[in-house]
């Protein structure tokens, strides 16, 4: 089964990584903040975790390249997408099987003869004494009937709990304390998934927009808007008809960093009223709960996948400026930590943005290919975007164009239905925050 396969894959990947970081189950569990029990079952291949944070925590702890964070995410996506399929399957199976018992119940009361049921005893004329009634003749059938209705009953029983006895299977041992979903990412589609919702709007437009809601922090999360080419389809079916027919999903994660040494956030307030950088998987809660802005630049992490056996082309990828002006005065904190060395490299798929430019692109970096990639449901595509800003304040969003067979449409990538926003900082205070005092010092980037 698909299913084996990729989390097959998925678990050969982890236990390579743990094998060679030379580190215990027991240190690895302790530092992920899970139990033992759990790390086993993911790497021998017996459970998914629900979402790919601690995956890549797992990862970054087992000194993982940047190469092998791209490939442990990709295999991730598969195997969890190969899950997700398979609990559905498991769940039809047991709504067709009680569909089944009411059926064979139905069927087995309508084939019991109504001479098998005892008679009513005729009403007394007044005035005389009644005589005893004669006990009710059974036929012989009726002991028949009884026990086939009883039979059937029970056959169906059996099937349901057979069908349903699947389920725990399938959805065990994603470890309880994993089941949060990541702060910060929320897949964009054109069609429900398990990790967000989407909600259709009709417009007077031909075009219509999908924009999904996911549980991620407000400050934490992107918001995607299909708009698919105008066709005969969409002005009859309207934006339901449109959002089923988008074949991709984007999960944005606004809040990634390339490395910590290299996030910075301009913070309106003092450095005594600021708590301590957070870990990356907590910088989009520790963003909201500041108002904090990315500042001098953002990176950002893209992961696209087709919904379908039918491949996608990405055409093309456009930087749209909502508002340009002043970077706002307030403090600069570096999330690295002073005297602490970082380390990171470019993976494949990346892109600079120049957000100061009258009209911003997305360049490859380093030299790599750009656009067009393809993307399917088995074959997903990582893009990291890196947009900076040097002398403005600027909120942006992304156009992903697509395409596939005869349709064609743009995807609209931002934070939540909200801009990015990302701002320079230059003649700023900066501050980094010292291990030794354990508070913001001022501190002078590089």
């Amino acid at each position: 089964m698909a299913v084996v396969d990729e989390t097959a894959d998925f678990a050969a990947l982890i236990r390579e990584l743990k094998d060679r970081s030379g580190l215990s189950y027991g240190v690895l569990a302790k530092r992920l903040h899970m139990s033992t029990s759990t790390l086993h079952r993911y790497c021998n291949g017996d459970a998914v975790p629900t979402e790919y944070a601690p995956v890549e925590r797992f990862a970054r702890l087992c000194k993982a390249t940047p190469d092998e964070l791209v490939e442990a995410h990709r295999r991730w996506i598969l195997a969890d997408g190969a899950r997700q399929r398979e609990r559905k399957s498991a769940a039809t199976a047991a709504a067709t099987a009680t569909e089944a018992i009411t059926g064979v119940t139905e069927a087995a009361t309508a084939a019991t003869p109504e001479a098998d049921l005892p008679s009513a005893a005729p009403e007394p004329t007044p005035g005389t004494t009644p005589s005893p009634a004669p006990e009710p003749a059974v036929p012989a059938t009726a002991p028949r009937n009884r026990r086939r209705t009883a039979l059937f009953a029970a056959a169906a029983v059996a099937v349901v709990l057979a069908a349903t006895a699947l389920v725990p299977r399938l959805v065990s041992g994603d470890g309880g304390g994993d089941r949060k979903q990541e702060a910060g990412s929320v897949t964009s589609t054109g069609r429900g998934t398990p990790s967000s919702s989407t909600s259709a709007k009709s417009t007077s437009s031909p075009s219509a927009s999908a924009s999904p809601s996911g549980s991620a922090s407000p400050s934490g999360s992107a918001t995607a808007k299909s708009e698919e080419s105008a066709s005969p389809s969409a002005k009859s079916g309207g934006a339901a008809d449109v959002a089923a027919a988008v074949p991709l999903t984007v999960t944005t994660r606004p809040y990634a960093w390339e490395s910590p040494c290299g996030q910075t956030y301009l913070v309106d307030r003092a450095a005594a009223k600021v708590p301590p950088p957070p870990t990356e998987q907590d910088a989009p809660s520790w963003v909201s709960a500041l108002g904090a802005v990315s500042a001098g630049s953002q990176y950002l992490e893209l992961t696209v996948q087709g919904t379908g056996q039918d491949t996608v082309v990405l055409q093309s990828l456009n930087v749209r400026v909502v508002d340009s002006g002043a970077p706002p005065a307030w403090n600069v904190y570096e999330m690295g930590y002073i005297g602490v060395g970082c380390g990171g490299g470019v993976p494949t798929h990346s892109f600079g943005i120049g957000l100061d430019s009258v009209r911003p692109v997305a360049t490859p970096k380093s030299g790599q290919t750009g656009l067009p990639y393809k993307v399917s449901e088995s074959e997903p595509e990582v893009l990291y975007i890196t947009a900076a800003a040097a002398s403005h304040d600027v909120r942006w969003y992304l156009e992903l164009a697509w395409s596939s067979g005869t349709r064609n449409g743009v995807l609209r990538i931002d934070d939540q239905g909200k801009p990015f926003r990302t701002s320079g900082m230059s003649g700023r205070p900066q501050y980094g925050y010292s291990l030794d005092d354990s508070e913001w010092v001022p501190h002078q980037a590089g």
